[in-house]
C-alpha cells in the first residue's frame, strides 16, 4: 500500500528499539482528559481499489461551477482563466521553484516576483508593494497589526460592509497581539457609520470597497476623516477584477490597500490556494509585513533582482519582525501575473466593463421578479437581494435545478438577521441563458 506502508511486525519491531511495550507508552505525558476514549471516528483503513472508489463517489456530489448557470461570489468569483496561464506555471522552472532563500541563484524567480509586485501597485494605486501573501483575508488582518504598529494605536474599527470572513480572520489575529477591533453594525452602505466610529485612540479604519453586499463606495472622505485622526485608512477589495474599473484606493487617500487576488489567473479551486495583494505608501515601507523584491544592477553593470526588504520571521529575529508569514503563494502570484501580463491595461478595464454590463443584466431580470427587492444602490459585478422567503432554502431548491444561484448571506454571518438576503454575482463566464433559467426558475420557486 502506497500509505499504509507498515506491518504489525514492523510496528513491533520498532517499538522494541526504542524499548517500550505498546504505542500508548508514547503518550503517557498527555493528560488522561486529553486523550481520546477509542479510535477516531473515522472508517477503518480499505484497500487503494476501495479508497479511489469512495472517495471518487464522494467527488461526485459535487458540482463544477462551469457546469451550468453560477451565480456565487461572496469573495471568491468565477472568471475565465486563459489556457496559457496554465501552461506557463506547469513549467519545471516555475512549479519546481519555491522561494528564493538564496536570491543570487533564483533571479528568474525574482524577477517574476519584481513583475508582480508592479502590477500590484499599478492597480492598487499606492507606490510600493509586497511579494504577495496566503490571501485576502490574512492580508487585511496583517495590515491591522502594521497599523498598530506603525500609529502605536491598539484599536482597529471595522466597517460593516466588511466581508464577515474577513472580520474574523482580522479579530482572531489582532485578539492574540492585543488589538482591540470594533467591528461595526452589518449594513449595505456602512461608511456613514464608520465616520462616526472615528476617534483619537483609532489606529486604522477598514473599509471594502465593492463591499460585501457588492456596494461600490468612494471612500475619500473616510481617509480625510482617518488622518485628521491620526489613523490609517486599510480599504480591502475581495474583486481584483474591479481594479479595471474603478477608482483605486490610492486615489481615494487610501494608506494600505489589501485585496484577494484570485480572480485575476487564478480558478475556484475548492477554495484555496489563493493569493493575497498587499501596498501601501512608501513612509511605511519598514512596517510592511512579508517580502519586498527589488531591482538593481551586479559588478558588472547588468540588470539584476534581490531581496529588498525581508521582514518575516525566517529572516530576522522575531522580536523584530512584522509578520510570521510563511509563503508568498509564490505559483499563484505568477499566474496572476501572467494573467495580467496577457490583459494589459486595456484588457482589464474592457473584462471590467463586461463583468459590469452582465450584472447590471442580471439586476434587471431579477428586479422584475414577484417578490425580490434588489438592496444593493451601486455595485460592480455582484449585488445582494432581498427574496420574501429563506435564501439559504431558495439556494438548495435551484441547485436541485443545477442553478447555483448565489451565497446566502446567512451563511457568512448567521448572527445579522438578514435570512432572505442573497448575493449574486455576474462575470464575463456568465450567458444571458444563465441569467434567463435563473430568473424563471426562482420565479417559480417563489411562487411555489
Amino acid at each position: 500500500m502506497r500509505y499504509l506502508p507498515l506491518s504489525e511486525a514492523d510496528r513491533a519491531g520498532m517499538l522494541a528499539v526504542i524499548g517500550v511495550p505498546a504505542i500508548d507508552d508514547l503518550f503517557v505525558d498527555v493528560p488522561a482528559s486529553a486523550r481520546l476514549a477509542g479510535p477516531v471516528d473515522l472508517p477503518a483503513h480499505a484497500s487503494e481499489l476501495a479508497v479511489e472508489r469512495a472517495l471518487s463517489a464522494l467527488a461526485g456530489r459535487n458540482r463544477a461551477a462551469g457546469a451550468g448557470p453560477f451565480f456565487c461570489g461572496a469573495g471568491a468569483y468565477r472568471h475565465h482563466v486563459p489556457a496559457s496561464v496554465d501552461h506557463i506555471i506547469q513549467r519545471s522552472e516555475f512549479l519546481t521553484s519555491y522561494t528564493p532563500y538564496q536570491p543570487e541563484i533564483a533571479q528568474g524567480t525574482l524577477q517574476v516576483l519584481f513583475e508582480f509586485q508592479t502590477q500590484v501597485s499599478e492597480l492598487t494605486g499606492l507606490p510600493v508593494a509586497n511579494a504577495s501573501m496566503y490571501d485576502g483575508s490574512t492580508a487585511c488582518a496583517e495590515a491591522v497589526m502594521m497599523a498598530a504598529r506603525v500609529t502605536r494605536r491598539r484599536k482597529a474599527v471595522l466597517s460593516g460592509g466588511l466581508h464577515p470572513h474577513y472580520a474574523a480572520a482580522t479579530h482572531t489575529l489582532a485578539h492574540s497581539a492585543g488589538v482591540v477591533t470594533q467591528r461595526l453594525a452589518t449594513a449595505l452602505d456602512a461608511e456613514v457609520a464608520v465616520l462616526a466610529a472615528i476617534g483619537a485612540d483609532t489606529a486604522c479604519v477598514v473599509v471594502q470597497t465593492p463591499n460585501v453586499f457588492g456596494t461600490v463606495t468612494d471612500v475619500t472622505a473616510i481617509a480625510e476623516a482617518a488622518h485628521a485622526a491620526g489613523a490609517l485608512l486599510i480599504v480591502v477589495t475581495t474583486e481584483a477584477v474591479s481594479f479595471g474599473l474603478l477608482k483605486s484606493p490610492g486615489e481615494m487617500g487610501a494608506d494600505i490597500a489589501v485585496a484577494e487576488g484570485q480572480s485575476i489567473g487564478n480558478s475556484l479551486n475548492f477554495g484555496g490556494p489563493y493569493v493575497g495583494l498587499f501596498a501601501c505608501r512608501e513612509n511605511l515601507i519598514r512596517q510592511m509585513p512579508g517580502r519586498l523584491c527589488g531591482q538593481t544592477v551586479d559588478a558588472d553593470g547588468k540588470r539584476g533582482f534581490v531581496l529588498t526588504l525581508s521582514t518575516r520571521e525566517q529572516h530576522i529575529r522575531r522580536d523584530k519582525a512584522t509578520s510570521n508569514i510563511c509563503t508568498n503563494s509564490g505559483l499563484c502570484a505568477l499566474a496572476f501575473s501572467i494573467h495580467m501580463s496577457l490583459l494589459g491595461g486595456v484588457g482589464l478595464a474592457r473584462l471590467a466593463a463586461i463583468n459590469h454590463a452582465r450584472a447590471r443584466a442580471l439586476r434587471d431580470a431579477l428586479a422584475v421578479v414577484p417578490g425580490v427587492e434588489v438592496l444593493t444602490p451601486r455595485f460592480f459585478n455582484e449585488f445582494a437581494v432581498r427574496l420574501p422567503r429563506d435564501a439559504a432554502a431558495v439556494v438548495e431548491a435551484l441547485a436541485r435545478k443545477d442553478i447555483l444561484a448565489g451565497v446566502p448571506f446567512s451563511r457568512l454571518d448567521p448572527g445579522a438577521g438578514m435570512n432572505g438576503v442573497l448575493l449574486v454575482c455576474a462575470t464575463e463566464t456568465t450567458q444571458p441563458g444563465d441569467i434567463t433559467a435563473f430568473a424563471e426558475a426562482l420565479t417559480l420557486e417563489i411562487a411555489r
